[in-house]
C-alpha cells in the first residue's frame, strides 16, 4: 500500500500546495505578505495530503482486490 500512497501523495500533494497557495494570493489584505506565506501554506497543503493519500490508496486497493 505504500507504493501507491506515495503515487498519490505526489499528485494530491501538488493540488492542495497549489490550491492554499491560490488562496493567499486571491485574499488582497495579504497583499504585503505573500512571499512569506507562500512556502508556509505549501508545506502545510503537502501535510495535509498525507492523510488523504493514504484513504485515497486503501480505497484504490479495497476496488482493485475485488476484481483480482
Amino acid at each position: 500500500m505504500l507504493k501507491v500512497a506515495i503515487i498519490v501523495w505526489l499528485i494530491l500533494s501538488v493540488t492542495f500546495a497549489g490550491a492554499a497557495i491560490l488562496v493567499v494570493l486571491s485574499i488582497p489584505s495579504l497583499g504585503g505578505q505573500d512571499m512569506r506565506l507562500i512556502p508556509i501554506v505549501a508545506a502545510i497543503g503537502a501535510l495535509v495530503a498525507v492523510p488523504a493519500a493514504v484513504l485515497v490508496a486503501k480505497r484504490i486497493l479495497a476496488l482493485t482486490a475485488k476484481g483480482a
